[in-house]
């Protein structure tokens, strides 16, 4: 995973993030890029990793500023590099963590982006008919999907046409009035989201066809033209053309689904500890940007509706 051109202690480190922590794919990509940035600030400097104090680090972390890395991509690099040297310090290959203190410059918290409730039905209104390619019950399905169950891309991927011990995930839908899908969202952790009728829909029309596709023997649920497991970009392909047929302003994408998902539940419910389970939140103050973005919604509602609004 680490590739040829890290050293071994980085190395060791990826490995220990891959196997014990369990980080996902894409995050394991940016740490290691992270990591190979501070290999590479630090051979400029004619300085080993294990010898660097707090003031290298520092200085490190202005000149990516200076470069034009933005603030969540420092705090990104803080991160990876405080991680390592805080594994090195359990080894005992260093005695003080350079990175400790170090702080990047403050970044704003954008809101999320979510469809409007208009544009989410244009995405997911036309089902496929009966002389559409599998390719299209599939697509339609990974949409009803995302957007009926708020799940994320990984999530979404990782399920398997049936339950099972090495199933990451799967839909059980033996009684349509309750039907679930049981993921394994961040952190290994469990959770069961309700499936609803347009989804299951969808899902039956995906499943009459899905043969047409899967390689034998193949446990994905959804799966490519090849006949294996989609992976979550090309999910993010297809969601992007997708969103361009129906003549969608915007680039779609699996997230932008989910932030619909809990964005129009809360419109509709003000239930904000509901919208967390679903999601799978750990704290309720990361679901509590979605109160953000509804109070958003409302104050657009305000403006173009109340004769008060419109200042002159």
């Amino acid at each position: 995973m680490a590739g040829p051109d890290l050293p071994q202690p980085l190395a060791a480190y990826l490995s220990h993030l891959q196997v014990q922590r369990r980080l996902a794919a894409r995050t394991l990509a940016l740490y290691t890029r992270a990591l190979l940035r501070l290999h590479g600030l630090a051979e400029a400097d004619g300085l080993a990793l294990a010898q660097a104090r707090h003031h290298h680090v520092r200085h490190w972390l202005a000149r990516l500023h200076a470069q034009g890395l933005g603030p969540r991509s420092l705090a990104l690099e803080v991160a990876a590099w405080r991680g390592l040297y805080r594994w090195w310090g359990s080894q005992g290959l260093v005695e003080a963590n350079p990175v400790d203190g170090l702080r990047p410059p403050k970044a704003g918290r954008p809101l999320p982006k979510a469809l409007a409730v208009d544009q989410a039905v244009a995405l997911a209104s036309r089902p496929p008919s009966a002389d559409d390619t599998a390719l299209a019950a599939r697509d339609h399905c990974i949409v009803e999907l995302l957007y009926g169950c708020g799940l994320r891309v990984a999530e979404l991927v990782g399920l398997d046409v049936a339950a099972s011990k090495s199933a990451a995930g799967w839909i059980d839908a033996s009684h349509s009035a309750e039907a679930s899908a049981h993921v394994l969202g961040k952190g290994h952790k469990r959770r069961s989201v309700p499936v609803a009728a347009p989804a299951l829909a969808a899902l039956a029309a995906w499943l009459r066809q899905r043969a047409l596709l899967a390689a034998p023997g193949e446990a994905a649920l959804l799966v490519s033209r090849r006949g294996g497991r989609l992976s979550p970009s090309q999910v993010r392909s297809r969601l992007a053309a997708l969103g361009k047929a129906a003549g969608l302003p915007m680039r779609v994408h699996p997230h932008m689904l989910r932030h619909s998902f809990a964005s129009h539940i809360l419109q509709s419910s003000g239930d904000l500890r509901a919208v967390q389970e679903l999601l799978g939140h750990a704290s309720i103050a990361t679901t509590q940007v979605y109160t953000r973005l509804d109070f958003q919604h409302l104050a657009k509602v305000y403006d173009a509706a109340h004769p008060r609004a419109r200042r002159r």
